[in-house]
């Protein structure tokens, strides 16, 4: 089950690449916490271990994490990594959010 969460190319490679870098790490977390300026925001971290809860997406050999209470927020979602002239960073398409900031990084529902 992918719960409809999806992960771009883009998003795939980059993961690969940090994860190359870091070869004590196998995948990353993304996560959803209270707080932002739009009442939630996106987590992102490296993790050496898959917990048994966790939810998995996998996309030409790279590994995303969601804990089971992300997971409820970020149905329907798709990651990506956008490399543009303001910066880089993954991005999270959320069609739950009614609202966001204009970082990207946090969203009210």
């Amino acid at each position: 089950m992918n719960a409809d969460i999806t992960m771009t190319a883009n998003a795939a490679e980059r993961i690969k690449e940090i994860i190359a870098g870091n070869p004590d790490k196998k995948a990353l977390r993304v996560s959803v916490s209270g707080g932002g300026c739009s009442g939630f925001q996106y987590e992102f971290d490296l993790e050496s271990a898959i917990n048994d809860d966790d939810h998995t997406i996998e996309r030409d050999g790279a590994t995303i994490l969601i804990d089971s209470v992300s997971l409820v927020y970020l149905l329907g979602s798709e990651i990506d990594f956008t490399d543009e002239l303001i910066g880089a960073s993954f991005q999270i398409n959320n069609p739950n959010a009614t609202a966001s900031c204009g970082c990207g990084t946090s969203f009210s529902i």
